[in-house]
């Protein structure tokens, strides 16, 4: 009784406000009532953060990309709300969260069947688990940026949110119902997803960058060029809110606003921060300089790094995390452009390789104590995401590139996707028309390859 009436007095005012609603219905203010209201509240507010980097993700897609690609980067982080909400609902959250046969859920499909004797938590659930989701489609756009058909992304991201991603969450995180998912029972670590959403949207990054291919340009006798984006201050922009929506991403996943948010918001804050400094120094050290695009992606790589394990670490072991993240994406992003894997933003490093650190270092410094069997269960959950995720989508990439084709043409391609695909330009005003065939091309243009056809036109930014 004593700690029931400590967590009414901490809610205070606030939590009077959110009880309003059942003195209306003459329902008994009690202690559980509050903490049931500031459930809601919590987990809606958690969803709208996690919801606001949708806008995180577009802004760095967009400013890593060139300026005659942005309308189309953002369209693609748009839809994947769009298309992903919906089929979400209708297949996707069934497949996760229903009554499971051991791989899959059965039922919930359309939200049916949850809802049992009127109970609205299912919808709050729903809100909070439809943007993880579109979360996992949207790593995928910056992979194959600049040069993947708009229809075809449409339809992967939609299979995506309905089919790659649910699954291996139904494995990992289970059902509404009874039981859970397999990897759950055998004590698998992933509380708020580095390999559940960050690495099964990374390994289907990598699936799609595979199967598209390299931008023109991107390689010259074998050899990665640098293929800059054209506005470094949106990316930035686009990381603080990242970093800003992740404070719902990793405290959120409680679903329940008690004492325990504190503690991951904290290991939150610091595995980013030490990934960001990380970064900048090892890059220092590593290219002579401290570079600036790669530390944006080392706070992210940080933040990825923690999301595992974020409820189960402490803040020193979250910071040891966050660090070997900042070095790991930097020697990720450099292998696989020597490899032939063009990935415009590092998302397959970024999401896919530190989500598969994360999930690991969850296991290594796990509060609890140093075990072995649960190591072995976190290597694992990443292995079993690994060979899921790309196997699928790379399935799902090939099928779609023989039907109706995933890469643009080379025209289109040069041309950029703005204007190849919507018919304007993100900046018009610095737009101007270059003659194929005629001497030079703009200097973000990145390729020297031609048409061959005079009188054709490309776009070229100054």
């Amino acid at each position: 009784m004593k700690h029931a009436i400590r967590r009414l007095s901490s809610a205070g005012l606030f939590a009077l406000v959110l009880t309003g609603a059942a003195w209306a219905a003459d329902e008994p203010l009690t202690a559980d009532v509050v903490q049931t209201h500031l459930n809601y509240v919590w987990t809606l507010v958690a969803a709208f953060l996690v919801f606001f980097m949708q806008a995180g993700f577009a802004m760095v897609e967009a400013g890593f990309t060139r300026a005659k690609n942005v309308c189309n980067i953002l369209m693609k982080n748009f839809m994947d709300f769009g298309m992903g909400a919906l089929a979400f609902f209708f297949v996707g959250f069934g497949l996760m969260f229903g009554l499971s046969n051991g791989w899959i859920g059965t039922s919930g499909f359309m939200l049916r069947d949850f809802a049992v004797d009127g109970d609205p938590w299912v919808y709050a659930f729903f809100m909070f688990q439809v943007v993880f989701a579109a979360t996992a489609a949207t790593i995928v756009s910056g992979a194959v940026a600049e040069r993947m058909k708009f229809s075809g992304y449409l339809v992967f991201s939609a299979l995506m949110t309905a089919i790659v991603y649910p699954v291996f969450g139904s494995w990992a995180w289970g059902s509404l119902y009874k039981g859970g998912g397999w990897l759950e029972g055998l004590g698998f670590i992933d509380f708020a997803g580095s390999t559940v959403v960050h690495s099964v949207g990374g390994w289907a990054a990598l699936a799609g960058a595979i199967v598209v291919g390299p931008r023109i340009g991107k390689y010259k006798n074998g050899k990665p060029q640098a293929i800059p984006g054209h506005s470094i201050p949106l990316a930035a922009l686009g990381v603080l809110i990242l970093f800003f929506g992740w404070f719902g991403f990793n405290p959120g996943s409680t679903t329940a606003g008690d004492t325990s948010i504190a503690l991951i918001a904290v290991t939150t804050a610091l595995a980013g921060a030490a990934g960001l400094v990380s970064t900048i120094y090892y890059t220092w050290v590593r290219f002579g300089k401290p570079d600036v695009g790669m530390t944006l992606n080392g706070c992210l790589a940080g933040l990825v790094g923690i999301t595992a394990g974020c409820a189960n670490v402490s803040p020193l072991s979250a910071i040891v995390i966050g660090l070997v993240a900042g070095v790991l994406v930097t020697e990720s992003v450099v292998l696989f452009d020597k490899v032939g894997v063009d990935d415009p933003v590092g998302a397959v490093s970024v999401h896919g390789v530190c989500g598969a650190w994360g999930t690991l270092a969850a296991g290594l410094f796990n509060s609890a104590g140093f075990s072995w069997s649960v190591v072995g269960v976190q290597v694992l959950g990443i292995a079993v995401a690994f060979v899921w995720a790309f196997g699928s989508s790379f399935v799902l990439f090939r099928i779609l590139k023989a039907v109706m084709g995933v890469r643009l043409s080379a025209e289109e391609e040069l041309t950029g996707c703005d204007l190849s695909e919507h018919g304007l330009s993100a900046y018009p005003e610095f737009l101007f028309p270059t003659v194929i065939g005629s001497a030079g091309s703009g200097p973000n243009d990145g390729s020297e390859a031609r048409l061959g056809a005079a009188g054709k036109l490309a776009s070229s930014e100054v």
